[in-house]
């Protein structure tokens, strides 16, 4: 393994094949509330890579440009080495987590319409809201960059709603994040229970990083739970 250029609260980052290359390894460690919550659950990197894995492969499937090069082994792949767009977008299809806080609307209440917002990417300043003219004001992405982004998440968003309502799990929401690359906006980081919620479409069990954050117990059998749906669906 060579040098780790970046050690985050879930993977590590270490120098990939040439310039343009870059290696991302999965961490066992759970975290939740900007690391305040933290633990180490054996298997979960494994799970989130796999989970990831598939989504990403289907997602370029579907003419989304990602990051994605190759897998390498069970936690690692190689990717294409991006500036990253310091900029979170959220996407929701139900009113859930922060959003139910924030603005008093019951877990589980129908949007008229899917909703797409932004967060600073800061652990240090907890991931603030930011608008569009905030972030182009700091220079953070060009109005272009943020119609592109934007465009790619509402795409994203049909393509996954779609994939795991086969597998009778609802998308609820999820976050995302994109970088540049050869004059390119590509899609990076992972899609998991970690940066999802996910509910089965029946009963609503969670299947996320909620049970994680709320205590509810078994967490790595909700992840177990998704992977076993996608491969299910992906096998047909």
């Amino acid at each position: 393994m060579g040098e780790v250029l970046y050690e985050g609260k879930s993977k590590l980052v270490y120098r990939g094949e040439d310039e343009n290359s870059i290696l991302i390894r999965y961490k066992d460690t759970a975290t939740a509330f900007n690391g305040e919550k933290k633990e180490e659950l054996i298997g979960k990197g494994k799970l989130n890579a796999e989970i990831s894995n598939i989504i990403f492969k289907y997602l370029a499937e579907k003419g989304i440009k990602t990051h994605l090069i190759k897998v390498v082994d069970d936690i690692s792949v190689l990717v294409r080495k991006a500036e990253i767009i310091m900029v979170e977008v959220i996407v929701r299809n139900l009113a859930a987590g922060s959003f139910s806080k924030k603005y008093g609307v019951p877990e589980g209440t129908e949007l008229r319409n899917t909703i797409v917002e932004f967060s600073l990417k800061s652990d240090a300043l907890g991931d603030p809201m930011i608008n569009e003219s905030q972030i182009t004001a700091l220079g953070l992405a060009a109005k272009e960059e943020l119609e592109e982004m934007t465009e790619q998440a509402f795409k994203i968003n049909g393509i996954l709603s779609d994939l795991f309502e086969e597998a009778d799990i609802r998308l609820v929401d999820f976050k995302l994040e994109f970088g540049r690359a050869g004059g390119e906006i590509l899609l990076c980081d992972e899609i998991s229970p970690d940066s999802c919620r996910l509910w089965d479409i029946s009963s609503g069990e969670k299947f996320d990083k909620d049970r994680f954050r709320r205590n509810l117990g078994n967490v790595l059998d909700g992840y177990k739970e998704v992977l076993r749906r996608l491969k299910n669906v992906r096998q047909k």
